[in-house]
């Protein structure tokens, strides 16, 4: 009678769950799963500091990213995307893309007076904050590896009053 009861609570277990290689199956295949959407798919991250102001508020803003565009794939001039600090190892940025590699940009800020012009190198990217004036980017550290970039930001999530997706920012000049 006692051997009964010791098999009870396995019996039970077999009964709701199934065998325990097929939860052990099912447990592996979830985490597969959640592996290749955070590493490939979409990350919801918050943001935090005052470099993409007015663009993102100083704390308090969630964004999607999209990895598809990781490692620079299809980045355009205008686009936002997240990468790996250069300068502080394991944190993540936010910052506009602002010239690709051929392109020519200005090495200072606008009106510092330097017009000092570089070309960004093969395989690198020239990318800067929205407020310039409380952004440490390419300005101060040059331009950045490709193979730093995690993703492009497609949309902003919270507040959600405040939710809508996002573009590049760059308007189509109007010719009269």
């Amino acid at each position: 009678m006692s051997s009964r009861f010791a098999r009870m609570p396995g019996r039970i277990f077999n009964r709701y769950y199934g065998h325990p290689t097929h939860l052990l199956a099912a447990t592996l295949k979830t985490f597969f799963l959640a592996h290749v959407i955070w590493e490939y798919g979409y990350e919801i991250s918050p943001t935090a500091g005052a470099s993409m102001m007015p663009t993102f508020e100083v704390i308090g803003d969630y964004v999607i990213s999209s990895k598809h565009y990781r490692r620079g794939r299809d980045i355009k001039v205008g686009d936002m995307v997240t990468f790996r600090s250069v300068t502080e190892p394991g944190e993540r940025v936010i910052k506009r893309v602002i010239g690709l590699e051929g392109d020519y940009v200005l090495r200072d800020t606008p009106g510092s007076g330097s017009d000092k012009m570089i070309q960004v190198p093969q395989g690198h990217c020239w990318v800067t904050g929205d407020n310039l004036d409380a952004s440490l980017d390419s300005r101060i550290w040059g331009p950045m590896p490709m193979g730093l970039i995690k993703g492009k930001l497609i949309a902003k999530v919270l507040p959600w009053s405040e939710r809508k997706w996002l573009d590049n920012g760059l308007q189509r000049p109007e010719l009269d």
